[in-house]
């Protein structure tokens, strides 16, 4: 079973919600509760910048895309990642697709998700650095046009449109791939894009994705 969270981060508080949903996985990792918060990104500030040149939208393979890049749908980012102190590595991401749900899919959050529409931001990732990234759980968050923040952090899914999945056991090589959604919602202004904004570096600066 997964458990669905709903963060206010406009509030600072934080409302937990038990999410009566099937189609997990009870065999996979807790990843899934894990607040985005406790996932930190390795600091990137002394990385090289992202090669515009590069018509996938990305940077070459070890060299992490600079923060405050902006990116389509589409491209690749280039990111250093952690997860636990002892998961640590280079992956990339590519965003490809931010798809709009229904506020119906939302019931399973409960009332306190009731006038919120969903969308979902599926991506592929990639392990890039060839360390042992197993396990690991990858969340991005969704922006508004004008690229402010949602103020409406989801922990959880909605099994069988927007599947959490974390890396599998043999995310541990280079040129290993997955694909998984991170699921976000607005209570006004449609989700326009996603953004990676895990790390000190990426923190002031986000690589942000737009349709």
């Amino acid at each position: 079973m997964h458990k669905g969270r709903i963060v206010f981060a406009a509030a600072l508080a934080t409302i937990g919600l038990g999410l009566s949903a099937c189609g997990g996985d009870d065999s996979a990792p807790p990843a899934q509760d894990s607040p985005e918060t406790s996932d930190s990104a390795a600091p990137g500030g002394e990385s090289a910048p992202a090669d515009t040149g590069d018509d996938s939208g990305g940077s070459a393979a070890g060299d992490a895309t600079a923060p405050g890049t902006e990116l389509k749908v589409g491209d690749k980012a280039v990111l250093p990642f952690e997860y636990t102190s002892d998961k640590k590595g280079t992956i990339a991401v590519t965003v490809t697709a931010v798809e709009k749900g229904t506020e119906a899919d939302m019931a399973p959050f409960g009332e306190k998700a009731k006038g919120m529409t969903p969308y979902f931001i599926k991506m592929t990732v990639e392990n890039v650095g060839g360390t042992d990234l197993a396990h690991a759980s990858l969340k991005l968050n969704g922006v508004l046009a004008g690229g402010t923040g949602t103020g409406v952090v989801l922990m959880g899914d909605i099994p069988g449109k927007c599947d959490n999945e974390a890396a599998p056991a043999e995310f541990t090589t280079k040129g290993a791939t997955y694909e998984t959604c991170s699921l976000s919602a607005s209570t006004g202004s449609p989700v326009t894009g996603a953004e990676f904004d895990e790390g000190d570096a990426y923190s002031d600066g986000p690589v942000v994705w737009t349709g």
